[in-house]
């Protein structure tokens, strides 16, 4: 999984150093929605039901593939 520096110093917060990566790959793999940021990040999002059922968004750089970052969002209905 390609990841950007602001990825990988961001995923190091306590806050998030439990989200897998596995996780990670599993929302980009099968997005059950998502969606393109006018700068052409691409915004996805997979419920993780081992993670109590939350929604986790993942940002991709417009390339698809480099993970920019990835956080569990409340704010998102599926």
């Amino acid at each position: 999984m390609k990841t950007t520096l602001y990825f990988q110093s961001i995923h190091q917060r306590a806050d998030r150093a439990w989200i897998q990566k596995a996780w990670i790959q599993r929302a980009i793999e099968s997005p059950e929605k998502e969606t393109v940021q006018a700068d052409g990040r691409i915004r996805r999002w997979r419920r993780i039901p081992e993670a109590e059922g939350r929604i986790l968004r993942v940002i991709l750089l417009p390339d698809g593939q480099t993970v920019h970052n990835a956080f569990f969002d409340r704010r998102v209905t599926l």
